[in-house]
């Protein structure tokens, strides 16, 4: 169930009525919240329902059996356990495939001849956000930050909360749970905010990133010999926008909904193409993956604290595993390595500004911000890309430095200027907006939402163009 379609917007509407009806119950609300979060899942495929519900009442389990337990060395087994099982999940689900396709390569390249085995095992949707967000409650419990959550059905709830289900942001334990236990309050302002938020979000995700993706990017992509360089650089480009549209967009409509449901969400998205490097755009990025890298990953890898060499090769795996987590596929690993590399690159800088006791690099922040957005965009080639020749194909186009350009017709490059302007707009200008919008009577924002909604039909695909990262 799409959150870009009608029946999406009815499945909410009923939802937002009954779960305020049930305000005053509290643990009723908590109840229809799980069963709509379930429904809402089962809407995509119901025969993956019983893996949610398996994942997250065996981490319940496991949370309370930490807890229980005596000693260190028993708090370790089950936490093993936890993160067997979990990972375990996906690599069954997610890379079992990937990794039956990769070992025949290589054995075909040795010269063996290994029969074909595709086992092709469907991805449940949204089942490395699910997968994160349950084993990191265990984790937590295990670390003693959190106590075991005493309600099952609010466990269950927190896990399956439908607005953040499928494609994040990625909630900690300690900031979801204690809002789904406790009553929910009505706020007029916040609920105009969360208004706004769909709105935008459909709106990026639907009047830019669809149409982007629609009538430049996926043309390109597809054969980019058959485009001229500047054509290349315009989708390259293109994708840049239109995945931040795409995956903010969905980001600002969760977020716009769990509000209006009396539950926040934590921001994901901070404008990413304004940062001066790419240790800077990881803080902007989908904030709520970056962080869980590094609290769960990172440092549990030793983060900085052993040395040098270690900090780099701890930086160079979290990044992998993190292109890793993005999909089953050699590009993928490597639009990580080359963000590991760049984030490595960006210590050994500032560690040597530090020795010259400089504050900041001597280059003007316009020029950093230029020369960041641009690597991001070659990294995101390897991320687009379904194989290597594909991005090979891309990088050669573009070195042949053509310049006419017959597909770039004046809508799509306004489109375009629209997507570039509105992210790197002051944050100032943003916020006035957005304040400008609540402050207004009631009928009137009824009317600003209705000539959104008249956008959005017009520029709107036949049919629903489904979010990105739901393949992730």
């Amino acid at each position: 169930m799409l959150f870009n379609t009608l029946a999406y917007a009815k499945f909410f509407a009923v939802v937002f009525v009954v779960s305020w009806l049930l305000a005053r119950a509290r643990r009723l609300r908590v109840v229809f919240l799980l069963v709509a979060s379930y429904f809402f899942y089962a809407e995509w495929n119901w025969r993956f329902l019983p893996l949610l519900f398996a994942s997250s009442t065996a981490d319940f389990l496991l949370g309370n059996a930490i807890a229980r337990a005596e000693g260190d060395r028993q708090r370790r087994r089950w936490l093993v356990a936890t993160v067997v099982m979990n990972l375990g999940v996906l690599a069954v689900f997610k890379y079992l495939d990937f990794g039956v396709e990769s070992a025949r390569a290589l054995l075909v390249a040795l010269g063996f001849e290994p029969p074909l085995l595709a086992l092709r095992i469907a991805l449940p949707i949204g089942v490395s956000f699910f997968t994160f967000e349950s084993m990191s409650y265990v984790i937590d419990v295990y670390r003693r930050d959190i106590e075991p959550h005493p309600s099952y059905v609010e466990y269950l709830a927190f896990v399956a909360f439908f607005p953040h289900l499928v494609a994040g942001p990625i909630v900690r334990p300690r900031d979801l749970l204690p809002q789904i236990a406790s009553p929910a309050r009505w706020d007029e302002r916040g609920a105009s905010e969360a208004l706004f938020m769909i709105a935008t979000g459909l709106l990026k995700k639907v009047a830019i990133g669809d149409y982007l993706a629609v009538n430049l990017v996926d043309r390109v992509f597809d054969a980019p010999a058959q485009f001229s360089a500047l054509e290349c650089y315009a989708a390259v480009v293109g994708y840049a926008v239109q995945i931040y549209c795409d995956f903010s967009g969905y980001t600002d409509i969760a977020i716009g909904c769990a509000k209006l449901l009396g539950i926040r969400l934590p921001q994901n998205f901070d404008s990413p193409y304004q940062a001066v490097d790419v240790q800077d755009f990881w803080r902007r990025w989908h904030i709520s993956l970056s962080t869980w890298l590094r609290d769960y990953l990172y440092i549990s890898l030793g983060g900085n604290r052993k040395g040098t060499v270690r900090t780099y090769v701890n930086l160079m795996l979290t990044m992998l595993l993190g292109g890793l987590w993005h999909g089953a596929n050699w590009t993928f690993v490597v639009w990580g390595g080359l963000h590991g590399a760049a984030l490595c690159v960006n210590r050994v800088t500032a560690q040597a500004r530090a020795r010259r006791g400089a504050a900041s690099s001597r280059l003007p922040n316009v020029v950093r911000v230029l020369v960041t957005f641009h690597f991001v965009c070659v990294a995101w080639v390897f991320f687009r890309a379904p194989t290597f020749t594909a991005a090979r194909r891309m990088f050669a186009e573009l070195a042949t430095l053509s310049t006419f350009h017959p597909n770039l017709p004046a809508s799509v490059l306004a489109v375009l200027a629209v997507g570039l302007a509105s992210h790197w707009a002051p944050h100032r200008v943003v916020t006035w907006v957005k304040d400008g919008f609540v402050r207004l009577p009631g009928p009137v924002q009824g009317v600003a939402l209705f000539a959104a909604a008249v956008a959005l039909r017009q520029m709107g695909e036949a049919r629903a163009v489904p979010f990105v990262y739901f393949q992730f």
